[in-house]
Order: structure tokens, then C-alpha cells, then sequence
């Protein structure tokens, strides 16, 4: 079964920084492409990053410059560095798969950002 598990979100002050989590399962983790999704309440979810299996990294515009994608081959993890953050980060963050044209996601982890 696929299994992706977020964690590291939580409260932080505008400026702060957060680092999250994506451990997978159920997957073949090296040869998989990897994202990272959030949806802010009445807002549509949006793609955050991206990084293939190769490494190559992808950008929302609102982030770029601020949070790092990154990923653990050998731990079959993918992580989410996010710097200076902003009120408008707050969101539900999610890690996305795909696989076979299906999407596969995590439960979600909360990234709230304080004035």
C-alpha cells in the first residue's frame, strides 16, 4: 500500500522557519517524482515544489527564493525547508506522488504563521 506521512508543521512568528517531512512507503522511492501541495482555507490547493527523481527542483513563484525541496533517497523522505515565512503560507501542507496517472497523498500537516 502507498504511504505517505507528512510531519513538522506547526506555530511559528512571521520570519520564522519551519522544516518539513514526507516519509513514503509502498513506493519505489528513488525512481519517483515528489511534490509538495497546500491549501489555505477557502483557496484551491496549490503545487509548492516539485523535485524529480533526477533532483531537478520546481517553484511556485510565492515561494521561491524562501523554501528548499530536497530529498533522502536512502531514507525515502522528502523535505521542505521553509524560511521567512509569511501569514499567507499558512496552509495545510501535503506530499504528493504520482504513480501509473494516480495521485497519491499524505494526511496533511498544519503550517500556521502568526503576525
Amino acid at each position: 500500500q502507498v504511504q505517505l506521512v507528512e510531519s513538522g508543521g506547526g506555530l511559528v512568528e512571521t520570519g520564522g522557519s519551519l522544516k518539513l517531512s514526507c516519509t513514503t512507503s509502498g513506493i519505489i522511492f528513488r525512481i519517483a517524482d515528489m511534490a509538495w501541495y497546500r491549501q489555505a482555507p477557502g483557496k484551491q490547493r496549490e503545487l509548492v515544489a516539485r523535485i524529480s527523481s533526477s533532483g531537478i527542483r520546481n517553484y511556485d513563484d510565492s515561494v521561491k527564493g524562501r523554501f528548499t525541496i530536497s530529498r533522502d533517497n536512502a531514507r525515502n523522505t522528502v523535505y521542505l525547508q521553509m524560511n521567512t515565512l509569511k501569514p499567507e503560507d499558512t496552509a495545510v501542507y501535503y506530499c504528493n506522488t504520482n504513480r501509473s496517472s494516480f495521485n497519491y497523498w499524505g494526511q496533511g500537516t498544519q503550517v500556521t504563521v502568526s503576525k
